[in-house]
């Protein structure tokens, strides 16, 4: 997951700093700097994990995070947001970083924002409801699909399948069975996401130039007329 590669990263660098106090003696610097250094770093990993649902290390993985990364975010969430689209999720936001997360009193490094009201209101008709997760189990998978359109493979979506695996909770499934049905809604969302490559790569640039969600949804409509 993000969060763990992001505490990852911090345990590297208190690794580092700790190493360092062991040989100070051969640096000629006293041990209670990288000490001191390491305390600090430890009570902020504390209070962002405790208090800040680690907002802090998605901000310094934000900062670090190479280009290739923040442009694999984009094609990844514009996945979601086109197959949302076209199978009639309403799209209520999207973020791309994980500042424009906190802004938006997200959490994360960025996604889209789905309105999601629909898995509280169970129709009285089962099916369709079934029918309905299926579709939005597509859409969540879609972000996977996006990333391996572009690069042939995916770096993210751990937080989309742990959803995928929520919103299938009530679902007699074996390890094996679930597997399959998540590499079926994968294969969907990488078949809708080819059949409607243009609207994929022009969504991809209205994302990237932060155009609002009714600009971003009419360039979709453009290519259905």
């Amino acid at each position: 997951m993000e969060e763990d590669t992001g505490l990852n990263i911090l345990a590297i660098t208190i690794f580092t700093i700790t190493l360092s106090a062991l040989l100070s003696p051969l640096l000629h610097f006293s041990p209670y700097i990288p000490a001191g250094i390491t305390f600090v770093l430890l009570g902020l990993v504390t209070i962002d994990t405790l208090s800040w649902k680690n907002q802090g290390v998605n901000l310094l993985l934000n900062i670090f995070a190479s280009e290739e990364q923040k442009q694999r975010i984009i094609y990844h969430e514009a996945g979601h947001f086109l197959t949302a689209y076209l199978s009639q999720i309403p799209v209520t936001g999207y973020t791309l970083t994980a500042w424009e997360a906190i802004k938006n009193n997200n959490s994360g490094l960025g996604g889209v924002i789905f309105d999601t009201s629909f898995l509280e209101k169970k129709s009285q008709d089962m099916r369709e409801f079934n029918r309905l997760l299926d579709r939005f189990g597509v859409v969540l998978m879609a972000g996977i699909a996006g990333e391996k359109v572009i690069y042939n493979n995916s770096q993210g979506g751990e937080e989309d399948i742990k959803k995928f695996q929520e919103i299938n909770r009530n679902i007699t499934l074996t390890a094996t069975n679930f597997q399959m049905k998540q590499r079926l809604a994968i294969l969907q969302a990488t078949t809708i996401i080819e059949q409607n490559k243009d609207a994929y790569l022009a969504l991809v640039e209205a994302m990237k130039q932060r155009k609002s969600v009714t600009e971003c949804q009419d360039i979709i409509a453009e290519y259905h007329q």
